[in-house]
């Protein structure tokens, strides 16, 4: 039984669930808090090599796909347990290094984290139902740990900045509003060949921009001037970045079509021409899916 079934079986007792959860919890974080100020400026390290994750539509089991040894593509899935049906939001998260299959998932309002396989779940804290969508775009600001992006229903895009125990830093505002324009946030590593991770962003008219981070985590100034990355991007049902899949140094990006394959753009590192000409690397079942991260 993987540890988040344990955690939704636990919540229909009580007592039981407050008793474990918070016992877990070193430090509880609430998303409400002040605006945070900015944490100075720092150059993201080189995209990580990380493996796909895949949640399955049918028993909500998590799956696991390594990049392949040479060239790009993905090896086989390794199965990483079932239970997750029961989260409404599931984003990856590498915090603790070598668990590069450590997650976050909200359950009834809640966040949590767990570290690879399970090992060491802790809740974050109440009040994340107030976001309409969840990912991480890895370390944004420089805080040593992959971050959190959450939109609210007015729109407004804010950052969390975690910390190396996967709790997060109060959050700080992206922007004020106009995100809900956007169906698709994405991204996981620099696409302008600046050293900085930026945030991949598709528009509901399926135009996909990228965002260039400025490396810091100023209110309202965690992100530069979009760039254009071209139009027909509403042919895809699903976008994620994991960072290199390829083994090249530079972020590429998943994308899933109507018909189930699953398709891969190779970064180039330029932000005039982000991405080379998209490579099929399954040819159909990825529709099976109901979250990639």
């Amino acid at each position: 039984m993987s540890l988040l079934t344990a955690v939704v079986r636990s919540r229909r007792t009580m007592g039981l669930f407050i008793a474990v959860m918070f016992a877990a919890s070193a430090v509880m974080f609430t998303p409400h808090a002040a605006a945070g100020s900015g944490r100075g400026v720092r150059a993201a390290a080189a995209a990580p090599r990380l493996p796909l994750l895949v949640r399955r539509s049918s028993d909500g089991r998590l799956f696991s796909y390594e990049p392949a040894a040479t060239g790009a593509g993905l090896r086989a899935g390794v199965d990483l347990g079932g239970g997750y049906a029961a989260a409404t939001a599931i984003l990856r998260a590498n915090v603790s290094g070598a668990g590069n299959s450590d997650v976050y998932f909200r359950l009834g309002g809640s966040l949590f984290y767990t570290a690879e396989r399970g090992s060491g779940t802790r809740r974050i804290g109440p009040g994340w139902d107030a976001y309409n969508l969840l990912m991480s775009p890895g370390d944004m600001g420089g805080a040593a740990a992959p971050d959190i992006l959450a939109r609210d229903a007015d729109g407004a895009l804010w950052l969390f900045q975690g910390k190396p125990d996967g709790t997060l830093l109060d959050r700080v505002q992206v922007g004020p509003g106009g995100w809900n324009t956007m169906s698709a946030l994405a991204g996981y590593g620099d696409y302008t060949g600046d050293g900085k991770n930026d945030l991949l962003a598709r528009s509901t008219g399926g135009t996909l921009y990228i965002y260039p981070g400025t490396g810091g985590v100023t209110a309202n100034a965690v992100l530069g001037t979009r760039i254009s990355a071209g139009t027909g991007w509403d042919a895809y049902t699903a976008l994620v970045s994991t960072g290199d899949n390829d083994g090249d140094g530079k972020a590429d990006l998943f994308a899933r079509d109507a018909a189930g394959a699953l398709w891969l753009f190779k970064g180039t590192g330029t932000a005039s021409a982000p991405f080379a000409a998209r490579v099929k690397i399954g040819a159909s079942g990825w529709n099976t899916a109901d979250a990639f991260l």
